[in-house]
């Protein structure tokens, strides 16, 4: 392949080619896009894991 873009690499150049990340060129690509739920996540783990503390 060849490019209008080229990078000089240890004294070498090479064509740059820019491809987005698919399914076919990222194996554990899906496709679909995933929310990922950052606010609330200590507070769900805490919950989750939290021990019955006992007051003397």
């Amino acid at each position: 392949m060849k490019s209008a873009r080229t990078e000089k690499i240890d004294g070498q150049d090479y064509f740059v080619i820019v491809r987005d990340v698919t399914m076919d060129s990222h194996p554990a690509y899906t496709g679909e896009k995933r929310l990922v739920d950052t606010a609330g996540r200590v507070e769900k783990f805490t919950t989750k894991f939290k021990r019955a503390t006992k007051v003397k």
